[in-house]
């Protein structure tokens, strides 16, 4: 009896706080019809703040995917002084507001910060535009790539790389024929989760990026600016949007190991 209350508790928590308010956020959007909703994304602003919001993340992944493997591969196999203080550090952001990082930035590149007059001297804009956005959501999206690597090089050993050495074989080989293939799995489910953070990231952008519309919204900005504006409809469209990428990125995530079952359920 006791295993099936918890069963029954498990999926009701489940469904109430992770469910439901999907369930919810679609059925505004849905509200006055699907061709209602789908007019709302013609808008000009919310195109824009679409593209931005891809952009920014295809960059921020990007970035972070390539800093996350080396930096793995440096915290993993290698011991140097200041290795537990790196660690530390590249955890970070995951143990602080990103409205703080965002007025970090603020206070590097903004009109009145330590490097932006200087900047502006040279017409390079970092504060309220795209480049500030990027800044703060490789920040915020950071430690995902390294922390899921990280676990799965510590299995893997150094036998092999060091056998690859001793075979003449230079840093970029090894790393590309020997490191990386035993890591593809979890390098993957980094990538993915750094995507869904990069896509919903809200505090930080909205501190740095000066709420520009058509500009330096993304789509987070967008959907608070709509949904102030009573523009439900909209709101709701667009972050059923959101969500939509974002859930698929972690499904995706899941994907290489609902293979693995259906072709061990085949074999």
């Amino acid at each position: 009896m006791t295993r099936y209350i918890v069963w029954a508790t498990s999926w009701l928590f489940i469904l109430l706080v992770l469910v439901t308010p999907p369930a919810m956020v679609l059925t505004e959007a849905l509200k006055d019809g699907l061709a209602a909703s789908v007019a709302t994304l013609s808008d000009p602003d919310a195109q824009a703040a679409i593209w931005l919001t891809l952009k920014v993340t295809c960059v921020a992944v990007t970035l972070n995917t390539i800093f996350g493997i080396l930096a793995a591969w440096v915290l993993v196999k290698f011991r140097f002084p200041g290795r537990q203080f790196l660690q530390v550090l590249v955890e970070l952001p995951l143990s602080i507001s990103p409205v703080v990082s965002g007025l970090v930035w603020l206070l590097l590149f903004g009109a009145q910060g330590w490097f932006g007059p200087l900047l502006e001297q040279w017409n390079i804009h970092i504060a309220f535009a795209v480049p500030g956005i990027i800044l703060a959501t490789l920040f915020v999206t950071l430690p995902y790539v390294v922390r899921t690597v990280m676990p799965v090089m510590e299995v893997q050993g150094r036998d092999a790389e060091e056998a690859a050495v001793l075979a003449g074989a230079g840093f970029w080989q090894i790393l590309w024929h020997v490191t990386l293939p035993g890591v593809r799995g979890a390098l993957l489910s980094g990538v993915l989760l750094t995507t869904a953070r990069a896509l919903g990231e809200f505090g930080a952008v909205s501190v740095v990026s000066g709420h520009i519309p058509g500009e330096t919204e993304t789509m987070p900005l967008h959907i608070e600016n709509l949904y102030n504006g009573y523009q439900s409809v909209a709101a709701f469209t667009m972050a059923a949007l959101l969500a939509l990428m974002a859930m698929s990125a972690v499904l995706l995530r899941s994907a290489p190991d609902w293979i693995a079952r259906l072709q061990e359920k085949k074999a």
